[in-house]
């Protein structure tokens, strides 16, 4: 096309767009005058390119909505992981009493006490029952991980010892036998450290001193309905051991339970106090290891050291018959 030609339609494109007739006629006549110069695409064009875009998009749409799905999926399982952690593994090799299978088992059921031997025995003698009844399929193997509870190694026969008690408490209710009239202070406590101390049975070999009434099959009396008193769980309980103190402040201030004994006409009742419904370490009172500033009105080694029921007048050339030591000075 010439410049003048080119130049002539323009000038009418020009004078269309100021013309003020109807605007679909306007814009029919703009598109002929640019297709007739060369600048519109022909409809053949939309024939062919329309379809392809619609294509193009439909792909979109499908490849974002796969992607949004999968995003939602990885994040359910997140949210199920989250919500639903893991079973734990179950380690073999190690007895938990605390185990809510365990735990709801009678102690019986495995300590079985057939002598009244102080060393409790393991269970499984007899063909590794009862435990086999509950794991028959870790007992399937010579070498799994639960031998080892009991045996040295899996290749071994040898038993070990009887643990000691770890994760069990020990419980007592001194008011309890204080009040079954068979049983005193010197049924469990004996003299200590040349009578300065008693003993408190503790370990094994307490067994041998609570054996003497709960021996196997042993039953309480009337007024705890015969119920039976032999079985584990009659003193332990399921925690930390906590062991009763044997040693108190009065034994460093000279003080000795052999010197208190029935040869002074004294009793445990005359300085101690049994008190029901409290924990095991409160259960005995004791008196203030005090005399000369003991608390107004509290029980104390004033109470007796008073002058006149112990000792006798103000002759305090007495005083070491309770302070002894290079260590005491006024």
């Amino acid at each position: 096309m010439s410049i003048a030609k080119r130049t002539q339609t323009k000038s009418k494109l020009r004078r269309n767009a100021m013309s003020p007739p109807n605007a679909r006629i306007h814009r029919a006549i703009n598109i002929s005058l640019l297709r007739s110069w060369g600048r519109f695409p022909e409809p053949t064009v939309y024939k062919h390119s329309v379809p392809t875009g619609l294509i193009v998009l439909t792909v979109s749409v499908v490849v974002i909505a796969w992607a949004l799905a999968a995003s939602h999926s990885t994040l359910a399982r997140v949210e199920t992981d989250l919500l639903e952690p893991p079973e734990p593994v179950t380690d073999f090799s190690k007895f938990k009493h605390g185990d809510p299978s365990h735990a709801r088992m009678p102690c019986m059921l495995c300590h079985r006490r057939e002598t009244n031997s102080p060393r409790p025995a393991l269970p499984g003698s007899n063909g590794h029952l009862p435990c086999a009844g509950c794991h028959a399929q870790q007992f399937a193997s010579s070498s799994g991980p639960m031998c080892t509870i009991c045996h040295t190694s899996s290749q071994s026969l040898k038993l070990k010892a009887f643990p000691r008690l770890t994760s069990f408490n020990m419980k007592f209710d001194h008011a309890r036998h204080a009040r079954m009239g068979g049983a005193g202070c010197v049924t469990c406590h004996r003299p200590a450290r040349g009578g300065v101390a008693i003993t408190i049975p503790a370990g094994v070999n307490a067994h041998t001193t609570c054996f003497r009434c709960h021996s196997p099959g042993a039953k309480s009396g009337a007024q705890a309905n015969g119920r039976d008193i032999s079985s584990c769980g009659t003193c332990h309980e399921p925690g930390r051991h906590v062991r009763a103190r044997s040693t108190v402040p009065a034994f460093r201030l000279g003080f000795s339970h052999a010197k208190h004994d029935k040869s002074e006409g004294l009793t445990c009742n005359e300085c101690h106090r049994v008190r029901a419904g409290v924990a095991r370490r409160n259960q005995v009172s004791a008196p203030q290891p005090l005399n000369h500033h003991a608390s107004p009105g509290a029980f104390s080694c004033m109470s007796c050291h008073n002058g006149k029921r112990a000792f006798g007048g103000d002759d305090f050339s007495v005083c070491k018959r309770c302070h002894t030591g290079t260590a005491w000075h006024f």
